[in-house]
């Protein structure tokens, strides 16, 4: 997109009554936002849902001042711009008919086949979800994906921390305009996370961290990913919101159990006691449930440790598959005496350190 066109797309958003959805009916009728503007009331008219007061609105000039003042900001602090018609636009995002027209980002992000992962939870997150996340990322580090959150206390830091010591690309989608940082206690990690990933938001850089800009971003956290996985939350809060989002949006959704008694796990329970979610012990669930490919070319080869240090479940596999060779699941689940819900999460720690591999009709060898 170059300079006018977004000038025209930055003074169509400040028009009264001019959301995402009628900017995107007007930007698909019409070829440019610049058209939009150009064009005459009487074929304003003829679209469906632009009625006399939206034309009108659309002859006001004082949008394009506070355009060129946001395009000023855009320039001078070398913010990137993402075009919902644009390649670099988040490919998923681009189904949502509520998606942002435009985001704005800095950073080095890179979507281009990529898998996406949103993570999410209560920012009074306790010892219980900070494992469950650290492990979840780390067990998923080989898979290369892009872990988004929202850059809040809790389970958003964690979940941007443990991406980043494990070499992933993470994404902050922010509340505001990208002239602050809030948390400001949070801007010590902007730099590293900049250098692999960064922040994204369709706010202006006028824009606060207000309460309603919370729940807004929080559809672009679960439109742009193809999963959302709650680690944490009370029977209220974010991120049952988000969760929600992403069930409208077609999207799986994933959430840890805990006890019944634990007030943090209450809302992650009723998700799956609902069947919003889909129960998460391990990788290994998301892993199968989304089909990603384990022997995909676009995922980090798994080598082989030279050392390789196994638990007692995974030695008393590795010596039952070097015993007798290729083995389907279901029969190193019956001989080696595991349940099969907890062989699968096994297989793929066991598959993650390089000591089995994984064969077609779901057998299993050792290497």
């Amino acid at each position: 997109m170059n300079e006018e066109e977004l000038f025209y797309v930055l003074a169509l958003q400040k028009v009264e009554l001019v959301g995402d959805i009628v900017a995107k009916k007007l930007l698909t009728h019409f070829n440019s936002a610049k058209e939009v503007f150009q064009s005459k009331a009487s074929k304003l008219g003829s679209i469906d849902g632009i009625g006399s007061i939206l034309i009108r609105n659309l002859k006001d000039k004082s949008v394009f001042e506070k355009a060129e003042k946001e395009l000023q900001f855009i320039k001078e602090n070398h913010i990137d711009t993402l075009f919902f018609q644009d390649e670099n636009y988040p490919d998923k995002l681009k189904h949502c008919i509520d998606g942002p027209i435009l985001l704005f980002s800095s950073g080095n992000i890179n979507f281009k086949n990529r898998k996406i992962i949103s993570i999410v939870g209560t920012r009074q997150i306790t010892s219980y979800g900070m494992e469950c996340c650290k492990k979840l990322i780390a067990d998923l580090a080989p898979l290369n994906p892009i872990i988004v959150s929202g850059f809040a206390y809790g389970v958003d830091i964690v979940a941007h921390q443990a991406a980043m010591e494990n070499n992933l690309q993470t994404i902050g989608v922010v509340a505001h305009g990208l002239n602050q940082i809030y948390p400001k206690v949070h801007t010590k990690y902007v730099a590293k996370m900049e250098e692999n990933g960064g922040f994204l938001t369709e706010f202006w850089s006028n824009s606060n961290p207000d309460k309603e800009n919370f729940v807004k971003r929080n559809r672009i956290v679960a439109g742009m990913s193809e999963a959302t996985i709650v680690i944490e939350s009370a029977d209220k809060g974010g991120s049952l919101i988000t969760a929600n989002m992403a069930v409208d949006y077609n999207r799986d959704v994933f959430a840890f159990p805990g006890r019944a008694t634990d007030k943090y796990s209450q809302g992650c329970n009723n998700l799956i006691k609902t069947q919003k979610a889909n129960l998460m012990t391990s990788a290994a669930d998301l892993i199968y449930m989304l089909n990603w490919d384990l022997d995909s070319e676009k995922s980090k080869p798994v080598q082989k440790q030279l050392f390789v240090e196994l638990d007692q479940d995974e030695q008393k596999i590795y010596d039952y598959l070097i015993k007798s060779g290729k083995e389907l699941l279901d029969i190193i689940a019956l001989e080696c005496e595991f349940p099969v819900y907890k062989i699968s999460s096994i297989l793929l720690n066991m598959e993650l350190k390089g000591v089995i591999r994984p064969l077609p009709g779901k057998l299993f060898e050792a290497i």
